[in-house]
């Protein structure tokens, strides 16, 4: 992975290039403000300090030069502000001409890093070095970078390289990196969570389903259970996905790879919280042995489901682990997952629909995805629509009928496996970026992972 802690450093004078901040509202006085030679230069380059506009300029010396940069508001730098210039400027070392970064080095950090695991020939590492005069929030800012990082990795990595398997070894590796046990239940013994049994028997046996968790953290802090969707590909099933619809199927494990990045920055931040990761990670395939629509499937909690629609797995595979987070009795559940079509459809690819059983919760969540820019939009479980989830042969059904809400249903088949006693939330994220943006490449991308740890932190730090 980018090697982030060397892209952003303590200001302690090294030599630098200055990076001058503008923004529209205060263009004119900065251009009054100038020399010529820099007011000619701005002019040439049609520089008027939109956001991401970048300029360079000279100095009185002919390999003196500095950049400006277009942005929003210099008063509220963004996540993204210096994402453009990072991504673009030759390697050195840079500062700010006034100011601090804030949270805008996370954007220099990420436009610096590369998914090149498949490319035969790579380019050399960019190094456009940040020198930053808060050096107590370097630490902090990297780890973020890492995790948002890790999760564009997870998410971009082909299936036939990335299966269960792949995502049971990312938690071990966390365990033996951080201390913390991790438990895996597989083979006969997965027969304890029988719906994620039944999702995965169709894949191969190397591709076998599987329950991971981590344990980290003092029993005698408050317990909180992070659970991530670890559909590793997603081919429908017998009621199988089109073609069109299977190829971004490699990211249906977006909802654990964002768990896994949490749990990182819990574990790194050593907040005093016991930490329960649970990630059931499967391959939805076709075989002979698949289950199939008409099937009744136990769960753990022993509630009875009718498959109406075998392409409705993940809130199978996450029904047993919620249940199996609910017995050790946490204060807070938090699930992430590519759960639907219906949340994009309502609310395009930038934002997770959260449902939340606490309006506290989630009162918590929106002041804690403004904060971070990490948005978020609540969705209801509208008590109503759990109508359209009733099966006439068993306790419920996993699919609603007609094809509505089917975001707000899936959260309310999820309900049905969290006691009303813990406060509990559900991200419905994409987990992807169908188009570039500046620091945000296109593919696998970190959705609502940054406004969950804030909340983390607000609750817990």
């Amino acid at each position: 992975m980018t090697d982030f802690a060397s892209l952003l450093v303590a200001d302690r004078g090294q030599t630098a290039r200055l990076l001058h901040l503008v923004d529209k509202a205060g263009f004119e006085e900065w251009v009054k403000g100038q020399p010529e030679r820099v007011r000619t230069a701005a002019a040439a380059q049609r520089f008027a300090a939109k956001g991401f506009e970048l300029a360079i300029l000279p100095g009185e010396a002919a390999d003196d030069w500095s950049v400006a940069l277009g942005v929003a508001n210099v008063a509220e730098l963004s996540p993204w502000c210096l994402a453009k210039a990072g991504g673009s400027l030759p390697d050195g070392n840079y500062r700010l001409a006034q100011g601090s970064a804030g949270p805008a080095a996370l954007g220099w950090l990420l436009a610096q890093h590369r998914f090149d695991r498949y490319r035969s020939e790579n380019d050399p590492r960019q190094q456009a070095v940040l020198l930053s005069n808060e050096p107590a929030a370097i630490e902090e800012h990297v780890r973020i970078a890492e995790a948002v990082a890790l999760v564009r990795d997870m998410v971009d990595t082909p299936a036939a390289d990335l299966g269960p398997a792949e995502l049971a070894e990312a938690v071990e590796a966390l365990g033996r990196e951080s201390g913390a046990s991790v438990t895996v239940t597989q083979g006969d013994a997965l027969a304890a969570y029988p719906l994620t049994a039944a999702v995965g028997r169709a894949a191969s046996r190397e591709r076998a389903p599987r329950l991971v968790e981590l344990l980290w953290g003092d029993p005698a802090h408050p317990r909180v259970a992070i659970i991530g969707k670890g559909v590793c590909f997603d081919s429908g099933g017998l009621d199988i996905k089109p073609s069109s619809a299977m190829l971004l199927m490699k990211k249906d494990m977006g909802g654990a790879a964002h768990a896994i990045a949490l749990a990182r920055l819990v574990i790194g931040a050593r907040l005093p919280i016991q930490l329960h990761l649970l990630i059931p990670a499967v391959e939805n395939a076709v075989s002979g042995n698949a289950f199939r629509p008409g099937d009744i499937l136990s769960s753990r909690k022993g509630v009875a489901v009718e498959i109406g629609n075998t392409d409705a797995e993940g809130r199978l595979i996450l029904a047993d682990a919620l249940t199996k987070a609910a017995e050790d009795n946490p204060v807070l559940m938090i699930d992430f997952a590519t759960l639907t079509g219906a949340a994009r459809v309502a609310l395009g690819p930038d934002l997770p629909a959260l449902f939340a059983n606490s309006d506290a919760l989630a009162d918590d969540l929106a002041a804690a995805a403004k904060a971070t820019e990490d948005p978020l939009w609540r969705l209801p479980l509208w008590k109503p629509y759990a109508d359209m989830l009733k099966s006439s042969i068993a306790d419920i059904n996993n699919a609603g009928e007609g094809g509505m809400a089917g975001a707000v249903t899936a959260a309310l088949f999820l309900e049905k496996f969290v006691p009303k006693e813990i406060e509990w939330a559900h991200l419905d994220t994409f987990a992807w970026r169908p188009a570039a943006k500046p620091g945000r490449p296109k593919g696998g991308d970190a959705l609502g992972l940054r406004a969950i740890y804030a909340l983390l932190r607000a609750r817990f730090g």
